[in-house]
């Protein structure tokens, strides 16, 4: 038992779950990209430009759910990829989800469980850093 607190406390243990927590993430959320990425993201442009915003920025949604996922996967600016996915989930949520915040699935989950689950992870890269497995390790690794 004190071998396993030993492996469990130490800085490989850190490392090791900031790895799986940055491989989780990224994974799922390149899929949302990978879907824009191929088909356009020309229906967010659209859902901004109703709302009274730049249409173009809607293709900021690439940078938050493709780019920013492949930043985090390797560890490459991973703090800044952490931010930038956490902000399009900001987005998502106030544009696609607003309707949805304090509401539950029919499978009786919440509503905007998976954005929201973007949106901290994101958060907790921001500000935990990519760890030892990483390509970049410095001071915004």
């Amino acid at each position: 038992m004190k071998k396993l607190a030993q492996l469990l406390n130490g800085q490989n243990a850190q490392d090791q779950g900031k790895l799986l927590l940055r491989v989780i993430l990224a994974f799922g959320m390149l899929f949302h990209g990978y879907g824009k990425l191929m088909g356009g993201a020309g229906h967010i442009a659209g859902m901004l430009q109703e709302a009274g915003i730049p249409g173009f920025i809607g293709y900021g949604v690439i940078i938050g759910e493709f780019v920013a996922p492949l930043m985090i996967l390797v560890g490459f600016k991973s703090r800044l990829g952490g931010l930038a996915m956490s902000f399009t989930m900001v987005v998502a949520i106030l544009m696609a989800h607003a309707g949805e915040i304090f509401s539950v699935n029919d499978h009786g989950s919440w509503a905007i469980e998976l954005p929201a689950i973007y949106l901290v992870g994101g958060l907790a890269i921001a500000l935990l850093g990519a760890g030892k497995y990483s390509v970049s390790k410095g001071q915004w690794d």
